[in-house]
């Protein structure tokens, strides 16, 4: 069975794995970003106590935050080196609660189906072939009545030029060549994925960001940056 994964994208992130907790590196935008997912996901989630999958952890940022709420949090990722990342950070920080392991929504899904309270997959859907295979992946790994949130980038002109043109080359936030612009969703695709796989989808907000003051906030505005949030039926 072929894997649901681009080598490209994967020897992409693997080179800047040992960059990974540098707050002022090239993932500065992920830490940035995520207290502000964080908070998302806990107001409609409660994580204490809660059984967690983070699809393609990376190296762990959004997982170990989670299990620092008190979350019992599984990371997958195909990429091994920012795996080993997150496996070392987590253990020098003494975070509990956490586990990772190289695989695929996909292999996880037909192994554990419906083990989770929680399932997230936040800034990997633009990365691999089959983003819907990951949406399905993704609602079958939730328990009934569990939650399922997305994170991703809105395929048109002022996508192109916030996303690529504006933060790989001229403020250089992101390494360049980071995103190809064929690959963001539009929210109406993840939205028709989402319900295809028996996903109700609860809530849309965009992310926005100003370059002068660095902030970034929720809005109603999902024309660059946006998240889904679902519930899986009881």
């Amino acid at each position: 069975m072929s894997v649901n994964a681009d080598p490209q994208e994967l020897a992409k992130f693997s080179e800047l794995a040992h960059r990974w907790w540098d707050e002022h590196g090239e993932f500065r935008p992920l830490h940035a970003i995520n207290p502000l997912r964080l908070q998302w996901i806990e107001a409609l989630a409660p994580l204490r106590g809660s059984r967690v999958l983070d699809v393609g952890c990376g190296g762990g940022i959004l997982a170990e935050s989670m299990a620092r709420h008190g979350a019992q949090v599984l990371g997958i990722d195909l990429a091994a080196k920012p795996l080993k990342v997150a496996q070392l950070h987590a253990l020098d920080s003494g975070v509990e609660g956490l586990d990772y392991r190289e695989a695929s929504a996909e292999s996880l899904a037909a192994e554990q189906p419906a083990s989770f309270d929680t399932v997230t997959c936040m800034e990997m859907l633009e990365h691999v072939p089959d983003p819907a295979s990951v949406v399905r992946s993704c609602a079958a790994l939730a328990k009934p009545g569990g939650r399922v949130f997305f994170s991703t980038i809105h395929r048109n002109a002022k996508a192109f030029v916030y996303a690529i043109v504006g933060a790989e080359h001229v403020l250089n936030l992101l390494p360049k060549g980071t995103h190809e612009y064929a690959k963001f969703i539009r929210p109406s695709e993840l939205a028709r994925w989402c319900r295809d796989a028996g996903l109700d989808v609860l809530e849309l907000k965009g992310m926005q960001y100003n370059p002068i003051t660095g902030r970034y906030w929720l809005s109603g505005d999902t024309s660059v940056n946006y998240l889904v949030a679902c519930a899986k039926p009881q």
